[in-house]
């Protein structure tokens, strides 16, 4: 008899703490302020890096959402995650990493960097299988 899922179960999701980044860049602050006065605000780094993605400037975008996804895996890190297991999208606070992850991937893919859009493909679906496509 063969079982295909973890006899262990998942360990639970993390959840972020609330990023003062969110309030600020909802009030419109630009997100460039934003980043400078709270640099571990993964979703002023994701608002950055969309921004420049949209603009065409991939290189740039690719900075900032390497920037973001950084701070992001900190502060994962910080709040119990061990480099595996749910990150929902669903919790606000998450979304500013998750955000830089996807771009991350799309401009590491407009660059030819196919292997670090592969691994962050694969964090994306990880973290939240709604995210996969």
């Amino acid at each position: 008899m063969t079982h295909s899922h973890n006899l262990l179960g998942e360990p639970p999701a993390t959840l972020l703490p609330v990023d003062v980044g969110t309030a600020l860049l909802a009030a419109g602050t630009d997100p460039a302020e934003v980043a400078a006065a709270h640099p571990t605000s993964s979703a002023a780094w994701a608002a950055l890096a969309e921004a420049a993605l949209e603009g065409g400037r991939t290189i740039e975008a690719y900075a900032y959402a390497r920037t973001g996804y950084h701070r992001g895996l900190d502060a994962l890190r910080r709040n119990g995650w061990k480099g595996f297991g749910p990150v929902p999208f669903s919790h606000e606070p998450n979304r500013g990493f998750l955000r830089c992850v996807t771009v991350l991937a799309k401009a590491a893919g407009a660059i030819g960097e196919v292997d670090e859009e592969a691994r962050c493909l694969q964090l994306l679906a990880d973290s939240d299988p709604s995210l996969a496509a």
